[in-house]
C-alpha cells in the first residue's frame, strides 16, 4: 500500500445491495489493491442484506464493512459510507465496476486546484454478450457509462457520473451528502442524485467547479438484460422521471441544460449516421440504432412530463434541498 506525496489522501466507498453481485463485488473491492496512488480507506456499505453483511465481514478483512445507517437506497448507503470516511477525498465506485491501477491517481491529481469540488472520470461498458448492433454510443448513458458527446479531455462539467466520481469530504458534509429522495431503491432503475448534489454544492460555492477526467477509468459490467429493448426503454422512462425530480429541486435551466445540447447536437448526429450507414450499405444495422435514439429519446421525454405531474416528495415540499447539518447528523 503506497500513497504519492503530494496527493490528497481518498477513501473509497462502494455500495452493495445483493449477494448475487458477489463476484462482481469482490472483482470491484479487488481493482483498488495495486491502485498507484492507494485509497487510505475502502469502505462497503451494504443497504439492508443482512446476509450480505456476515459473509463480507468473514471474507473480506482489509475492508471496512458497514450497513447502511440511512433511508432504503443508494444515496443512504453513500452518505453512510461518507459518514464513515476519514480521508480528504471520498470517492465512490460502482459493485459492479473496476478500476484502472491509476484511477485514484488521476481523480487525485485534479484536486490541486482549491476551486474544484468534486472529479469524476470515465465509466466504459463491459457487455456480458458484446454490444447489441442497435445501440448506439450515444445512449451508453442508459447503462450507467460515458456516451459519446462528452468531452475527451479533462473539463469542467454540470455533474460527474455515478459509477466513477469523487467530492472532497467537506463539500460533502457542507451540502449534507445525497438527497434520498433520489436515487437507486433496490433494483429501480432511477438515478441522477449525483447530478443534484453537483449542482447544489457549486450553487453553494460561486466559482467552484466539478470537473470530468476521461483518463480515470473505471469498466462497468453490463449484462445481457440491459441491452434488451424493455430495459432501455424502462430506464429511459425513470430517468425521465428522475431530471423532473431534479428539476423541482433546483430548477429546470440547471436541470437540463447539458440535456438540451445532447439532444440539439449529439442525439441528431447519430440518427443521421445510423441511417447513413445504412443507405451506404455499410451496416444495415444503422436503421436500428437510429430508431433507438428516437424512441429512448420520446420515452425520456414522456416520463419527464409524467414525473412534472406527480405530486412531490413529502421531503420536497417544504424546501429545495435538505438541512445539510441535519443530513449529515443522520448519517453518523
Amino acid at each position: 500500500m503506497s500513497q504519492i506525496p503530494g496527493l490528497p489522501s481518498v477513501s473509497v466507498v462502494i455500495c452493495s445491495y445483493a449477494e448475487e453481485r458477489w463476484d462482481l463485488l469482490i472483482g470491484a473491492i479487488d481493482s483498488l489493491r495495486p491502485q498507484t496512488h492507494s485509497p487510505q480507506q475502502t469502505i462497503v456499505v451494504v443497504d439492508y442484506n443482512v446476509e450480505l453483511y456476515k459473509r463480507l465481514i468473514f471474507s473480506v478483512p482489509d475492508v471496512v464493512i458497514v450497513e447502511n445507517t440511512g433511508p432504503k437506497g443508494l444515496s443512504g448507503a453513500r452518505n453512510t459510507g461518507a459518514g464513515v470516511a476519514n480521508a480528504e477525498i471520498v470517492a465512490f465506485l460502482d459493485d459492479d465496476a473496476e478500476a484502472d491501477p491509476d484511477w485514484l491517481e488521476r481523480l487525485a491529481a485534479m484536486y490541486d486546484d482549491d476551486d474544484v469540488l468534486a472529479v469524476g472520470g470515465s465509466v466504459q461498458p463491459a457487455w456480458d454478450a458484446g454490444r447489441p448492433r442497435y445501440f448506439a454510443e450515444e445512449l451508453d448513458w442508459i447503462v450507467g457509462c460515458t456516451y459519446h458527446g462528452l468531452p475527451k479531455v479533462a473539463a469542467e462539467v454540470r455533474n460527474v457520473i455515478g459509477a466513477n466520481m469523487s467530492f472532497r469530504a467537506d463539500v460533502l458534509k457542507r451540502v449534507g451528502g445525497f438527497n434520498p429522495e433520489l436515487g437507486r431503491q433496490d433494483a429501480q432503475p432511477l438515478g441522477c442524485e449525483e447530478t443534484e448534489l453537483c449542482i447544489r454544492a457549486v450553487i453553494g460555492a460561486p466559482g467552484s467547479r466539478v470537473v470530468y477526467e476521461p483518463a480515470a477509468v473505471v469498466h462497468h459490467h453490463v449484462p445481457r438484460e440491459r441491452g434488451t429493448l424493455k430495459y432501455m426503454l424502462a430506464r429511459s422512462w425513470s430517468e425521465g422521471i428522475s431530471k423532473a425530480r431534479v428539476s423541482r429541486l433546483v430548477g429546470h435551466k440547471r436541470a437540463l441544460g447539458p440535456e438540451r445540447r445532447y439532444v440539439r447536437q449529439v442525439l441528431p448526429r447519430a440518427v443521421f449516421a445510423g441511417i447513413r450507414d445504412a443507405v451506404r450499405g455499410n451496416d444495415l444495422a444503422g436503421l436500428g440504432r437510429s430508431a433507438m435514439v428516437m424512441a429512448v429519446l420520446a420515452t425520456t421525454a414522456l416520463g419527464y412530463v409524467r414525473g412534472r405531474r406527480l405530486p412531490p416528495a413529502p421531503a420536497q415540499q417544504e424546501t429545495r434541498q435538505p438541512a445539510p447539518d441535519d443530513l449529515w447528523r443522520e448519517v453518523q
